[in-house]
């Protein structure tokens, strides 16, 4: 019986693996139409130097490309040449290291923008395929799964570290010149921005989510992102069965990190907090509280509700606006 079943089961893994291949090829060939090579300059003395190079993903008609801050830092043009042989002249929009996003615009290109999905909807194990130009070799695509979410990784910007929270982890592997480029879903919608690669099979992406396109928004409109700062590092926890019964919520943010002077230090947050609600609404991940904190909450006092040694304390702190050299 054993020597009959090895022909059906070789017959259903090659028929899985051709599902997966097809499912990659599929999203590859909408994908990478979308995904330009990028290379960015700066006026220098003799002339205009190369400074940055990655990929972009176009997301309108107009020619507007998004991207990795860190790979346009430092420039103002350039040019992106997409997977057809078109080669378009870019001028920089506007870049939020923060974020580690930026967008640059060209002309109107023949090709379609991609389209946006939605990281919330991202699930640890789903297959995800990451579309650029590493190493200089346009169009190149990898596939893998979600390996986590809610991941931070830590930015720099005038001089400050930072933390990008609510980071997809990816195995899809990722190398130099994949920064900008897309990471696609089964439905070849753009989930995430690749922006880093952390060590062997880690590669982590900046979510299209909610803030996301605030950030796009932004730059579009302003060419910065004006933010309120709170200055606490925090990370995804689910409460004890007691304190779910006692709060009515599930999950909630805990305090890693306060920077000593911020405003969160000033309001009495410190480290092993757990952050349940902000601005009178709950909190259960980096963006739910990131999306209370633009230009609006500067200066407004912000009430915070926190989980401290099993009793639920009351807080308010007073968000200073981020600047580049100062918070």
């Amino acid at each position: 019986m054993n020597q009959g079943s090895e022909p059906a089961s070789q017959a259903s893994d090659v028929d899985a693996l051709d599902s997966y291949s097809q499912t990659v090829m599929r999203v590859a060939a909408t994908v990478t139409p979308h995904v330009a090579a990028l290379e960015m300059s700066a006026a220098r003395r003799n002339g205009r130097v190369r400074v940055g190079a990655g990929s972009a993903v176009l997301f309108t008609e107009d020619g507007y490309l998004l991207t990795n801050s860190h790979v346009v830092a430092g420039t103002d043009k350039g040019h992106a040449v997409f997977a057809d042989g078109s080669r378009m002249d870019l001028e920089l929009v506007g870049a939020d290291p923060l974020s580690d996003l930026a967008v640059v615009h060209g002309r109107a290109p023949r090709i379609p923008p991609a389209q946006f999905g939605a990281a919330e909807s991202l699930r640890v194990g789903q297959l995800v395929v990451a579309v650029g130009n590493p190493l200089g070799l346009a169009g190149s695509v990898t596939a893998g799964v979600v390996s986590g979410l809610g991941r931070a990784i830590p930015v720099w910007a005038g001089g400050n570290r930072r933390v990008i929270e609510d980071v997809i982890q990816t195995d899809a592997a990722l190398n130099p010149g994949n920064s900008g480029g897309a990471l696609a879903d089964t439905h070849s919608r753009i989930v995430g921005i690749n922006t880093a690669v952390a060590g062997a099979g880690l590669g982590l992406a900046i979510p299209i989510n909610a803030t996301t396109r605030r950030i796009i928004a932004a730059l579009l409109a302003d060419g910065r992102v004006r933010r309120a700062y709170l200055g606490l590092v925090s990370t995804p926890t689910r409460l004890t069965p007691s304190a779910v019964i006692r709060t009515g919520q599930r999950d909630a943010l805990r305090v890693v990190e306060v920077l000593p002077g911020s405003p969160a230090d000033k309001a009495g947050l410190t480290a092993g907090d757990i952050l349940l609600a902000a601005g009178g609404r709950p909190v259960s991940d980096a963006e739910s509280l990131q999306r209370l904190l633009f230009a609006d909450a500067i200066g407004e006092p912000l009430q915070l509700a926190v989980l401290r040694d099993g009793k639920e304390v009351h807080l308010t702190a007073v968000p200073e606006e981020m600047t580049n050299n100062g918070k």
